[in-house]
């Protein structure tokens, strides 16, 4: 069931008070919506060295605020969430966007990182890891899809 998506964004200043930000807007996030499970993307090596470091550590900050909570964490890499939202594991960013639109009954178009978000989501869900505790929701699946 989706409730909402956004990003939190770091205005300038230093590494560490950066990513003290990404975890402290997680962890209100994570004790106002009570999630069960977090699912996470797993770093790739990017063209920059640079841009990938920062990333795997403000993955860090985000992993930490979940498992500070409890949460058990999922990590999926990019190729298997465009392969559960999309059907391809080489899909586009805009393919991506537009399953998520569609599969979440969405009225209008997430920001292109809501919308990655909202795949890895899915991708967990699909995973079966995310529906182990479909029975407790009062949902049931039908035709593959929670009702």
């Amino acid at each position: 069931m989706y409730i909402g998506s956004g990003c939190v964004r770091t205005a300038d200043g230093t590494l560490p008070s950066r990513l003290k930000l990404i975890m402290d807007n997680l962890r209100d996030i994570i004790s106002r919506y009570r999630p069960d499970q977090v699912a996470i993307e797993q770093v790739f090596v990017n063209v920059n060295p640079k841009s990938t470091l920062l990333l795997g550590q403000a993955r860090g900050a985000a992993i930490c605020a979940a498992v500070l909570h409890d949460l058990d964490v999922a990590e999926y890499t990019a190729l298997q969430i465009k392969q559960a939202v999309v059907g391809s594991g080489h899909a586009q960013k805009e393919q991506v966007q537009a399953m998520v639109i569609r599969l979440l009954s969405l009225e209008s178009s997430p920001s292109a990182d809501a919308a990655d978000a909202l795949a890895c989501a899915i991708c967990h869900a699909h995973s079966g890891s995310g529906l182990v505790d479909i029975g407790k929701t009062g949902l049931r699946m039908k035709r593959g899809r929670l009702v």
